[in-house]
């Protein structure tokens, strides 16, 4: 028999208690261990599986565990179940609800990660930067002061960082991104990143990160790009929730608003004052976040952090080149000249990319004035994807 006891801090309930009391082997962190007398033998937690299994073979009596908050919330539930194990769990308030509550905020619209180390701190930044409020489970390499090192200084947020939740040392810190960066934190155990501009909507359906749009691939109103294209152009860059999405040569934003729609984080690069100001009205209008840098890449693309995926709308080779050099995933250009393509997919080749080129021609239905129905073509587009060779 094995037991999960969430602990948040507060008393215990009776029959928390009586499981521990019962318990021939009792195991978590030691800092938790250490505030509870314990009869029991009791073990580390850096060993997990391998302890329960000597218990279940060799030891007496039933096995308890302890875990922080509500262990079935990015806790060792999962752990154990995906080793075949089926424990009872008694769960205590999560450490994101108490850390919301120290806050003073609500947090059903709070977008909670749960990174397993530094290899996922950039889909963690930016998941920060497209969502106005996200609760980040501090994980080894992954905290306040890598949060807010990497957001700065292109996307303002402020930091409330908890510590010691629920025990004799808890904290919970307002810091701005500077202070964060260089302050010495006390094993932090949650941060809430938070959009200070933004203001909560109406009351959602769902927690977290919210549905995507009714529809995509919008009609704007200078149609630079038909929907059509930009229907096609979306399915290959494939924008998502932890991305990082290009968009060079932006013009008014018609790629780059349906991405954070879509729920990625947005550069858009454009040189064009007119067109920014009206780029800026278009994200305004649909309510999303768009990072602008105005200015003639390639020297504009230098100092972004690396995209996952990126759209070139305009430029020449060497464009081509500074976004290949920056390895996204998937890269596409919308062309309008099919003598075009052939440079750019050798370009992209040389870049170690692997390109198709395809023609979108879309004919729009039109009514006669008799009342007979017609086809009028639209100019077409060539649009080159491509991907690193290296990939399937």
């Amino acid at each position: 028999m094995i037991t999960v006891v969430g602990w948040d801090g507060s008393e215990l309930s009776a029959k928390a208690v009586t499981k521990l009391h019962e318990a021939g082997l009792v195991i978590g962190p030691d800092a938790i261990l250490g505030r509870l007398k314990l009869n029991a033998a009791t073990a580390g937690d850096g060993a997990l599986l391998q302890t329960i299994d000597d218990h279940l073979e060799h030891g007496e009596g039933p096995a308890v565990v302890l875990a922080p908050g509500d262990p079935g919330f990015f806790g060792v539930v999962r752990e154990l179940r995906a080793h075949g194990l089926k424990p009872d769990v008694l769960p205590a308030t999560s450490l994101v609800g108490r850390a919301f509550a120290g806050a003073r905020l609500h947090w059903d619209d709070a977008l909670v990660v749960a990174p397993s180390g530094p290899e996922q701190l950039t889909r963690v930044v930016n998941a920060c930067r497209a969502h106005p409020k996200v609760a980040l489970l501090v994980a080894p390499g992954v905290g306040p002061a890598e949060i807010a090192r990497e957001l700065a200084p292109t996307t303002p947020r402020a930091l409330i960082v908890c510590e010691d939740l629920g025990g004799p040392d808890e904290r919970v810190t307002h810091s701005r991104m500077g202070e964060a960066t260089t302050r010495p934190w006390k094993d932090p155990q949650v941060v809430l990143v938070i959009d200070p501009l933004h203001r909560p909507g109406e009351r959602g359906w769902v927690a977290g990160a919210q549905p995507g749009p009714r529809e995509w691939a919008l009609t704007f109103g200078d149609d630079v790009m038909p929907p059509e294209v930009r229907a096609y152009v979306l399915a290959k860059l494939g924008p998502r929730l932890g991305d990082l999405v290009w968009d060079v040569g932006a013009g008014v934003g018609q790629i780059a608003v349906e991405c954070a729609r879509l729920g990625a984080a947005v550069v858009a690069v454009e040189r064009d004052e007119a067109r920014c100001a009206e780029l800026r009205r278009n994200v305004l209008a649909h309510g999303v976040k768009v990072a602008l840098t105005r200015g003639q890449a390639p020297p504009a693309l230098e100092p972004l952090p690396d995209p996952d995926a990126v759209f070139v709308g305009g430029g020449g080779l060497d464009v081509i080149d500074a976004c290949a050099a920056r390895r996204p995933r998937t890269l596409v250009c919308a062309l309008r000249k099919v003598e075009q393509v052939p440079a750019v997919l050798d370009r992209l080749r040389e870049q170690g990319y692997r390109g198709e080129g395809t023609q979108i021609l879309a004919s729009r239905l039109s009514v006669e004035p008799d009342g007979a129905h017609g086809l009028t073509p639209a100019d077409p587009v060539f649009v080159v994807h491509a991907r690193p060779a290296h990939t399937a």
